[in-house]
């Protein structure tokens, strides 16, 4: 009987570790159908609870990245996101039409402040999500970083895009 049971649970391990590594596979393909559309590049968040957070992001610079986005991705790192960064300041809409990940969207003032915060965002939906003030740019994080991270309004992104003033 303890044979049974220790092949059952050595069974359900391998499962579980297949599953992980299919996982993992998922975010690497992501991630590399990513990389072949955008640029890279690392930004930091420091929130007002003194610390400072490194997100590695793909950047969304041009009306085709900007429409593309994180569109089809199925799985997102911790610390990955995209910076949409647009030519000046303007309120921004913003969608989540066929992207398949729920979201945080940080929108962000030119001198690099985050203005608005909306938080698990509603996947494949066609709501639109607005900025609700001049911004020039969005941070697309992972549904969930903005409470975990404790990034409010007020927070500062620091990144070539944002002059700090």
């Amino acid at each position: 009987m303890k044979r049974a049971q220790v092949f059952a649970a050595l069974a359900a391990a391998l499962l579980s570790l297949s599953g992980a590594a299919a996982s993992l596979a998922g975010a690497s393909n992501d991630a590399q159908r990513l990389d072949e559309a955008f640029s890279r590049s690392t930004l930091q968040i420091a929130t007002s609870d003194a610390k400072l957070h490194k997100f590695d992001v793909w950047i969304a610079d041009n009306d085709a990245r900007r429409s593309r986005g994180l569109m089809f991705v199925d799985d997102l790192a911790d610390d990955a996101g995209m910076l949409f960064v647009y030519p000046q300041s303007q309120e921004i809409s913003m969608w989540m039409k066929n992207t398949h990940l729920s979201l945080d969207m940080l929108f962000v003032s030119a001198n690099g402040r985050v203005h608005r915060v909306v938080a698990n965002t509603k996947p494949m939906s066609t709501d639109t999500i607005s900025s609700e003030g001049d911004v020039l740019a969005v941070i697309e994080l992972k549904a969930g970083s903005a409470a975990r991270l404790n990034i409010r309004p007020g927070a500062q992104v620091i990144h070539p895009a944002f002059s700090l003033n």
